[in-house]
């Protein structure tokens, strides 16, 4: 499954050079999470009473980005265990990759904070 969250580069995304900083483009992603939580996940997340959290993150900066740029933030979630999703992220202006990396996510009690196993729910849809 692949899912595409479009989005800009804000100025105060950038640095002194013009440039996106590093932390924006967490932001990207973070948005595209958002919105692939919110169109496949949101009741389950609720019903089951859990939350995300990042346990891992990495990226790689191949080309620069600059404010007013309209990117697209691709995302493929894969199961890693039964408690975690890996999202490898890609962001795109127009055809060509600017960044790519991954986040780790660990489902957690909303109640204990405690790790806590993906529902089977959860699980199909990453499948």
């Amino acid at each position: 499954m692949e899912f595409v969250n479009k989005d800009v580069v804000m100025v105060y995304d950038t640095d002194y050079q013009g440039v996106a900083h590093y932390a924006s483009y967490y932001r990207f992603v973070t948005n595209a999470l958002y919105a692939f939580r919110n169109a496949y996940l949101d009741d389950l997340v609720e019903k089951y009473g859990i939350w995300f959290v990042i346990a891992e993150s990495h990226a790689v900066y191949k080309k620069p980005l600059h404010a007013g740029e309209k990117i697209e933030v691709k995302i493929t979630p894969k199961l890693l265990s039964n408690k975690s999703i890996r999202f490898d992220f890609k962001i795109y202006r127009s055809e060509e990759l600017t960044t790519e990396g991954y986040l780790v996510q660990v489902a957690i009690s909303k109640e204990s904070w405690h790790s806590v196993e993906l529902p089977e729910e959860i699980k199909k849809i990453l499948q």
